[in-house]
């Protein structure tokens, strides 16, 4: 009746490494909300932050990328660099900077070598001079844009210059009379009237 069975001895319990949680983030630190990096400026780690708190009087320039969240007053200089303006930036400056992201308010007029960004919550009251402007539903701008052309390669500008120079000779089957015509006024030559 009854039968035997092999006894295996049951597998013993492995223990597990006890976890731990990450540490809590106290509910008072603020995050502040930054510019991803764009695609080609993954080389760039320096980015230099001026907190809310902080109220600059004078001229500011750095060779690093700045995170505005305090107030300027006097001029910002970043030519090589960018500069983002975060929600409590309060700026009353001209700006130089290769790219500037406007998230508050400025007072002043705006030099983007490459690129200018106005998010939504931007208030921007002066001009603005850049390549590449982006404007944002809902953002104010009262002012002037100017969009720089950019400069013509030497290569292209070569190509272009020898085309215009060249000149074909008349075909043989065409008059001398027709050839000797005057040709038709171009739109670089100055009328004669």
């Amino acid at each position: 009746m009854w039968k035997s069975r092999d006894d295996k001895p049951a597998p013993l319990p492995v223990a597990s490494k006890p976890t731990i949680p990450p540490p809590a983030m106290p509910a008072n630190q603020f995050q502040p909300i930054m510019e991803t990096p764009r695609a080609m400026d993954t080389t760039r780690t320096d980015i230099a932050h001026i907190g809310k708190s902080v109220l600059v009087k004078g001229e500011l320039s750095g060779s690093e990328d700045l995170y505005l969240d305090g107030e300027v007053e006097g001029s910002i200089d970043l030519r090589e660099h960018s500069l983002v303006i975060g929600p409590h930036g309060r700026v009353r400056a001209n700006i130089f900077a290769r790219d500037v992201v406007v998230h508050g308010k400025v007072d002043g007029n705006v030099s983007g070598t490459e690129r200018v960004e106005l998010k939504k919550s931007a208030v921007l009251t002066g001009d603005i001079g850049t390549k590449r402007i982006v404007i944002e539903d809902g953002a104010f701008f009262k002012g002037a844009i100017d969009i720089k052309k950019e400069a013509a390669k030497p290569e292209a500008s070569k190509a272009m210059a020898a085309a215009a120079s060249y000149s074909a000779p008349a075909p043989a089957h065409v008059s001398t009379s027709a050839a000797a015509a005057p040709a038709q006024g171009s739109l670089a030559e100055p009328k004669k009237y």
